[in-house]
């Protein structure tokens, strides 16, 4: 839920009003995870890559993107 609070917040930014996204919910689906834990260390440590982006400025860059690339009003 914090990460579609985050779409919605960085969505209404970008179009200058509020984006309230439409939500149904359902039994948990085949193929629905419980839980995820990402670890990024792996990638530092192969590629001397440490991702820096938090995900508010990532969906905040897409938000502005996908309403410009779409014309979105």
């Amino acid at each position: 839920m914090d990460y579609i609070a985050t779409l919605e917040k960085a969505l209404s930014k970008a179009v200058g009003r509020t984006i309230v996204a439409e939500k149904e919910f359902l039994p948990m689906q085949p193929g629905d995870v419980k839980a995820t834990y990402s670890d990024s260390s792996p990638l530092e440590r192969d590629f001397d890559f440490k991702p820096s982006t938090s995900i508010e400025e990532g969906l905040q860059k897409f938000a502005d993107w996908y309403v410009d690339y779409y014309d979105v009003k």
